[in-house]
């Protein structure tokens, strides 16, 4: 009896000699795995690897999914059905893809995988995690999925580089850790790339803002306002950093500097900057900061800093006090007023003596707006709070709330009630969308039924 025939036995046992898929399908995951397993190692044997790159992707997915038909219906015909298609499936995705990640990949409602350990796979959908019916045959497995996703990028992962960012061909980001950094098993997490970015009215229609709040948004990017959005891990930032982009108009030269690439301009003058890691030898890095000096060459009218992280915060600011209005980033923080104490730090991280007072008075002068974002329990990702940076009082940059979200209560589902209220103070930089010809309701900052 072959490898294939015992495997196939297994998962026949008890039902009928026949398996479609609907016969006890918990008891036979690991023989399906097993089974996957063998398959796919008959078939790297069997299929040529360079034939197979010189075909192109689909051509390429439709010979080894006949190939592996073939074997199947040679070997194992008890293997019929559901479980067949899903087996030939399976076998593609190790031989072509990223193995047992494809199928969430593939998922364009799922924005994040997450793998914990060969059994543990979960991902977010909706702004909510799910455990995952995906499994990996071992540890090994998954290192050797990782090593399919560095490679093509020079770069590696092991013990003595354990922990190493990437990218895959589509744009999502990768971080990948493996033992003894992460001692229970390697760890993959996976930021999948938007291909359909969504715009300002997307985020009205889910909630994130009101129609009122976006056409302030947009009366200040086209004002040329230095805007900050801050938020956490996962809450939108660059979603929104993406919606406002689109008001900036298209003649003017945009410079964007990410790490890694995610943004999404649709304006015919973008010029696209990535900051670079050092190679094996130490050598070549290409920080954020080192772009954004860089930039200030370039004859940019609008800089966008994908997300602010460390010393490139000063230059950040020179650029903003020096000519560079209109200005985007994105920043990691719970509140507006943390916002502004992270860029702080930041810029004493660039190494200059500056004394706190001097770099609070940069920042005043500076930053214009703070949008605040946050994710709430439900999934949904909302607009809390909009802030304008209104001056100094003694070394305090001081701050006041334009827009504020009140939460009311949550529904039978567990939805978060509430609305983006107005807090009826009108910003100090007013006049500047009178100078730029742009007209707001005169009611916009005005409190309801006041």
């Amino acid at each position: 009896m072959s490898q294939f025939q015992w495997q196939s036995r297994k998962i026949q046992a008890g039902t009928g000699g026949v398996y479609n898929g609907k016969n006890n399908p918990s008891q036979n995951v690991v023989a399906l795995n097993e089974l996957k397993f063998t398959l796919h190692q008959r078939l790297i044997e069997e299929l040529d690897p360079n034939k197979l790159e010189g075909i192109g992707k689909e051509k390429a997915r439709e010979a080894v999914e006949q190939a592996a038909r073939t074997l199947i219906a040679q070997e194992m015909p008890g293997i019929v059905g559901t479980t067949r298609d899903e087996l030939v499936s399976a076998v593609a995705d190790e031989v072509l893809g990223f193995g047992p990640l494809e199928p969430l990949l593939r998922d364009n409602a799922i924005s994040e995988v997450m793998v914990n350990a060969p059994d543990t796979v979960f991902y977010e959908k909706e702004g909510r995690l799910y455990l995952s019916s995906v499994r990996f045959r071992d540890d090994n497995h998954i290192i050797r999925i990782v090593e399919r996703i560095v490679a093509p990028l020079g770069r590696r992962v092991d013990e003595s580089s354990p922990m190493v960012d990437a990218r895959l061909p589509d744009g999502s980001r990768v971080n990948v850790i493996i033992p003894p950094v992460a001692p229970k098993s390697p760890t993959i997490t996976i930021r999948k790339f938007r291909t359909d970015k969504m715009t300002m009215n997307d985020l009205v229609a889910t909630g994130a803002l009101t129609n009122e709040l976006a056409e302030f948004f947009r009366a200040c990017v086209q004002a040329k306002l230095n805007v900050l959005i801050s938020g956490g891990t996962g809450s939108g930032k660059t979603t929104m950093l993406n919606a406002l982009s689109a008001f900036i108009p298209d003649t003017e030269r945009i410079v964007t500097i990410e790490d890694p690439t995610e943004l999404q301009l649709q304006q015919g003058h973008v010029v696209t900057l990535e900051a670079r890691p050092s190679s094996l030898e130490g050598k070549g890095e290409v920080t954020q900061r080192d772009l954004v000096r860089n930039s200030l060459r370039m004859r940019p009218d609008r800089i966008i800093v994908g997300e602010v992280r460390g010393a490139e915060a000063f230059d950040m600011l020179q650029a903003m006090n020096t000519g560079h209005e209109g200005s985007l980033g994105t920043v990691h923080a719970n509140t507006p007023r943390d916002a502004l104490a992270r860029i702080e730090n930041m810029v004493m991280m660039a190494g200059f003596e500056l004394p706190v007072k001097a770099i609070r008075e940069q920042m005043q002068s500076a930053i214009h707006l703070v949008l605040q974002i946050a994710r709430f329990p439900d999934g949904t990702r909302k607009v809390v709070t909009v802030s304008e940076v209104s001056g100094m009082e003694g070394q305090v940059v001081t701050m006041q709330d334009l827009f504020r979200f009140e939460q009311t209560g949550v529904d039978s589902d567990g939805r978060v009630l509430g609305e983006l209220r107005t807090t009826g103070i009108r910003p100090r930089f007013s006049e500047k969308f009178q100078v730029s010809g742009i007209h707001l309701p005169a009611d916009l900052f005005a409190i309801a039924g006041a």
